[in-house]
């Protein structure tokens, strides 16, 4: 059954910028009222500001989605301000540019705790707001990285692992229910998350910067362009949306040859790190 956006109200992660601004425009061009959330109080301003200019209802909420306590307010202060909220879309993400030896646990920590603990954290927090509705749906913006698994992204691809492991079991949990789950695959999408990656503890910076400047030659598909793919696959409720035609190429990789996509797709060890496929 399709999903009507038109007076659904979205809560959106990571809406400042990337995918997560272009998702909140385009949302707003199908009747959605937004709740954005992100730690960038500017970008997320300048995010709202465009989807107002389309006559929806847009709240902005200032948070580092790695705050346990404030993620788990959120949800309520969400609904008191908007009546209902029918989507929730856990989009916000980091990047950490390292090998498994480069990256020190804390950068191992720091990474889990916003791209998963953060979206695990939220959906304990949304579910019983979302069970309100007659239907609901959650959203988890993984990374082609949550299907293969680079050399230079032990860090990131775990959490994206992670990500798509929860997400997948959730649906089936809530399969009966109101509430439908999908789990998003961008790749190649040409933002500033692997420009804005950390550095794990132990890289060396001329590199990193050698790799990611490298790496800004694969980024093919728009924010806008992503957001639309998105876009169509919520309203179908697909399950499983593929953004980008580099992430679909890989899927089908992986899948015919599990075992071997890394060298069937001409990969080897890095000499250097290797950056994050650009997602948010």
């Amino acid at each position: 059954m399709a999903f009507n956006l038109n007076g659904a109200v979205v809560l959106l992660t990571g809406a400042a910028s990337g995918i997560g601004a272009e998702l909140a425009v385009q949302l707003a061009k199908q009747g959605a009222h937004l709740a954005l959330v992100d730690r960038n109080e500017a970008g997320l301003e300048a995010a709202a500001a465009r989807a107002r200019i389309l006559g929806t209802t847009v709240t902005t909420h200032v948070l580092d989605i790695s705050d346990a306590a404030a993620v788990a307010a959120l949800p309520e202060t969400v609904h008191a301000a908007h009546g209902h909220m029918s989507m929730l879309i856990n989009n916000a993400g980091v990047a950490l540019v390292g090998t498994f030896e480069q990256t020190s646990i804390a950068d191992f920590e720091w990474v889990m705790n916003i791209n998963f603990w953060g979206a695990v954290r939220l959906t304990t927090a949304c579910l019983p707001v979302l069970r309100r509705e007659t239907t609901a749906h959650i959203v988890f913006v993984s990374s082609v990285f949550g299907l293969i698994g680079p050399p230079g992204q032990t860090a990131y691809a775990a959490s994206k692992f992670a990500l798509r492991g929860f997400g997948e079991s959730l649906r089936h949990e809530l399969a009966g229910t109101p509430i439908g789950v999908s789990l998003v695959y961008p790749g190649g999408i040409d933002t500033n998350i692997a420009r804005a990656a950390r550095l794990a503890e132990h890289v060396d910076p001329a590199e990193a910067k050698a790799g990611i400047a490298h790496f800004q030659n694969f980024l093919k598909t728009g924010a806008d362009d992503a957001a639309a793919t998105i876009i169509a696959g919520l309203r179908q409720r697909r399950p499983r949306i593929i953004v980008g035609r580099n992430a679909r190429k890989i899927d089908l990789i992986q899948r015919l040859v599990p075992g071997r996509y890394w060298r069937m797709m001409g990969g080897r060890a890095p000499r250097r790190p290797l950056p994050t496929p650009a997602k948010a």
